[in-house]
């Protein structure tokens, strides 16, 4: 993980806002870690509220139509490849394994790890927006079709 300038920069502010000590600037970032850890908690959630009901009306779905078979299987599809995103993603880097000699260095690339994940989470939440909209169509076609 290279740092950009702006990352650089980030870590030259934070490291100024707690007077050049690198503890509290890295609990600072290790609070958003936090933060995207618990919104992915929340996406597989979702996710498997969504395998949930289709495992009891799924077939019922199935069975109305071609619609809601193709909401159904697209929304499955999207759903399950946010899932395997996120799964893959889970490897973890300990923040003190980026610790080097210099802090803004060390904070640099502790960003730059931050954004890498906040980039992957972002298209983990668009997969899964999609899966579900393609899923709530398929039930609303099933409801039309009913």
């Amino acid at each position: 993980m290279i740092p950009t300038t702006a990352q650089r920069a980030e870590a030259e502010l934070l490291l100024s806002l707690h007077d050049g000590r690198l503890a509290p600037a890295m609990a600072v970032v290790s609070a958003h870690f936090t933060v995207i850890q618990t919104r992915s908690q929340l996406l597989l959630t979702l996710a498997t509220l969504t395998l949930t009901i289709t495992g009891f009306s799924g077939p019922h779905m199935a069975h109305s139509g071609w619609p809601a078979r193709i909401g159904m299987v697209l929304g499955l599809a999207l759903v399950l490849a946010g899932v395997i995103l996120l799964l893959a993603t889970l490897r973890t880097i300990w923040l003190t394994k980026l610790i080097e000699s210099d802090p803004t260095t060390s904070l640099a690339r502790m960003i730059a790890y931050r954004d890498s994940k906040t980039r992957v989470y972002r298209w983990q939440l668009t997969l899964l927006s999609l899966g579900l909209s393609s899923y709530v169509f398929a039930v609303i076609a099933f409801l039309l079709a009913s």
